[in-house]
């Protein structure tokens, strides 16, 4: 997968989907058609600043590096003048953000710990309510406490996903919550959950997590694709449009890891790039304000893909991250 394509994808995402709703800030529109910043998904704009650093560490020409400090300081405006909310997974995903950023302005550490008890045996709350315990904060958690030192804690919520929370096929299940005869496990698999658990056993290393990563990428493989293709499926629109761009990510991260098992690293390099390959051939051309921009399907599809009328970021950021990670396997 080209630098070109990748470009390709920045670009509409670039020009297309932010603004500026004041000077020296920057903010992803929820969708296009639109002329204003509708709503604010704060984990998009997280994912959107992945994406922005996922180009400039490319040294693509499409992205001004200084957009990633001015994203920062609009999630922030946008938010009430602070990054901490009521869901420890979006402050979780803007935290590894600003950690690959090597930015000290998102301080939450301790507000994502705060999230971590005994409660079902361990494992982060979804959110501040304290309800459901889930792989969607707790797998971001345990990575971002990975690559910030503490593998103490990054390892315990590790141990718990694959304790409590992994299928029979080996594949990580959404979370758990007390239902009137006590825990009740959520059985959804979901793509996005199976990244960042991949992405945590990377950064904690040694025979056992690594090991356990390649079992993982085998489950995804056997159990997360099209048929018999190598090609992710997705969750539709909405949060979902979001899912598989995610697991590409940490697949190639994984593809990319000499640590790992030779055809693990094969199976993971190989789903990156035929997801890439089926959202780039499915692609449009639209036209915004005059000139034409390439724009991405709702979902991969080997039928007539979807192109709604108004065309979401969550989907097409889950291209770009696609096609950026395939643009790593080279």
């Amino acid at each position: 997968m080209s630098d070109t394509r990748a470009d390709d994808a920045a670009r509409t995402v670039v020009e297309v989907f932010i603004q500026r709703p004041v000077p020296g800030a920057r903010l992803g529109v929820v969708k296009r058609p639109s002329q204003r910043v509708d709503r604010f998904d704060y984990w998009w704009q997280a994912h959107l600043v992945d994406c922005l650093l996922d180009a400039t560490m490319r040294r693509s020409s499409v992205v001004d590096a200084r957009l990633v400090g001015w994203m920062l300081t609009g999630i922030w405006l946008r938010n009430g003048l602070k990054y901490r909310n009521r869901y420890f997974d979006d402050m979780a995903w803007l935290s590894l953000a600003a950690q690959r950023a090597d930015s000290q302005r998102v301080r939450l550490a301790s507000v994502l710990r705060s999230g971590i008890t005994s409660d079902f045996g361990g494992g982060s709350f979804w959110r501040t309510d304290r309800r459901y315990k889930a792989a969607a904060a707790t797998a971001p958690i345990a990575l971002f406490l990975a690559r910030a030192g503490d593998s103490d804690t990054a390892g315990e919520l590790v141990d718990w996903l694959w304790g409590v929370l992994l299928d029979d096929r080996g594949l990580i299940r959404d979370g758990v919550r007390m239902g009137e005869d006590g825990p009740e496990i959520d059985s959804l698999v979901f793509t996005y959950n199976q990244g960042p658990a991949l992405g945590a056993l990377l950064a904690l290393g040694g025979d056992r997590y690594l090991e356990a990563a390649s079992r993982l990428i085998l489950a995804v493989g056997n159990h997360l694709v099209r048929g018999h293709s190598q090609v992710l499926v997705t969750h539709n629109s909405g949060d979902g449009g979001l899912f598989t761009g995610i697991l590409t990510r940490y697949l190639a991260l994984a593809a990319r890891d000499a640590r790992l098992d030779p055809g693990a690293r094969r199976l993971a390099g190989d789903l990156v790039a035929a997801t890439a390959e089926n959202l780039w051939s499915n692609r449009q051309v639209r036209d915004w304000r005059g000139a034409p921009y390439v724009t991405f399907p709702t979902d991969t599809t080997f039928d007539e893909p979807h192109h709604p009328p108004v065309v979401e970021l969550s989907t097409q950021l889950q291209a770009w991250m696609a096609i950026e990670a395939a643009a790593t396997l080279r």
